[in-house]
Order: structure tokens, then C-alpha cells, then sequence
């Protein structure tokens, strides 16, 4: 039976530490000492090990909803309300509007991240950025070409019939 283990970095150095453990390599103590843990926990560690393999020193949160998370009908009032009223402001803007408007608050982040996946806002980094034509190069090394875009002063015309 071969299935495949995510594990994080963390997970993979605590799984070396107890293989040292296991090969008597380390004691209980250096183990816990080693990755910042009590003796308790690095034996509770143990007999997850023993009991599942690696697969017990994973995370059993990984890939679960948070408990903090917001329910759906309250994402989806506030993003009707973004799209009725606030549909060109920005997170920050929008939540102060829904907070002073309407009693609802949200932190700035999750409602950033809402409006993104929604496809309301976009980040200034991701913004379609304006393209400019090029300048072309110079004939010669510090030629200047100037360009007058106001109209002629009395002052200049006087100064360029004096030069022709």
C-alpha cells in the first residue's frame, strides 16, 4: 500500500529527529531539546509514529476550513453591497463605508481577498500597465531635440531674427 505524504519542513525535520530517536541516535530529552519541544509532547510525537508512520506527524488541520472563517451569507451580503454601492472603491474604502454604513465588519484583508476572487478589484500590481512608445536614439552623443509646445513669444521671434 503506497500513497503519497505532504508534509512541511517543519514536519520533515521533526520525522528525522525521531527516526534518530528510534535508532537510538538521540535521547527523548535531546530530541525535545532539538526542535523546542517538552519531553511530553516529543513522546505524544512517539507514539503518533508508532501508531501511524509518518502520516501521524502531519498536520490534521492541513486542508481544513478555518473555525475563524466568516459563513457564506455574510461573504455574500457584504460583496452584494460592495457591487450595489462601493463597486469602484478599494477594500479599505469599502470597509469603512460597510462599517459606518451599514454595521458590518470585515478586516480589510479578508475583504481584499473577496473582492479579488470576485473579481471586483484588481491589485495595482496587476493592473495592465500603459504601454510608451519608445524614444528613438540620437544621431549624436548629447544631442538634444527641443520641443516648444506654447506659442511663439514676441521675445523669441525677436531673438530668432537676430540669428538669421
Amino acid at each position: 500500500m503506497s500513497f503519497m505524504i505532504t508534509m512541511s519542513q517543519k514536519e520533515l525535520h521533526r520525522l528525522e529527529v525521531i527516526q534518530n530517536i528510534r535508532d537510538q541516535r538521540l535521547s527523548v530529552v535531546q530530541a525535545a531539546e532539538l526542535l523546542g519541544l517538552s519531553r511530553s509532547q516529543m513522546h505524544r510525537l512517539l507514539q503518533a509514529y508508532d501508531h501511524s508512520g509518518a502520516a501521524g506527524l502531519v498536520s490534521k488541520k492541513r486542508s481544513r476550513p478555518s473555525n475563524r472563517r466568516h459563513s457564506e451569507e455574510f461573504r455574500n451580503a457584504a460583496l452584494d453591497l460592495i457591487r450595489e454601492r462601493y463597486l469602484d472603491f478599494g477594500p479599505t474604502l469599502a470597509r469603512e463605508k460597510l462599517i459606518e454604513l451599514h454595521h458590518i465588519s470585515v478586516a480589510k484583508e479578508t475583504l481584499r481577498q473577496w473582492m479579488t476572487e470576485a473579481g471586483i478589484w484588481v491589485s495595482r500590481r496587476e493592473r495592465k500597465k500603459r504601454v510608451f512608445q519608445p524614444r528613438g536614439r540620437r544621431d549624436c552623443f548629447g544631442e538634444l531635440v527641443q520641443i516648444d509646445s506654447l506659442a511663439p513669444s514676441p521675445a523669441r521671434s525677436d531673438l530668432a531674427k537676430r540669428i538669421i
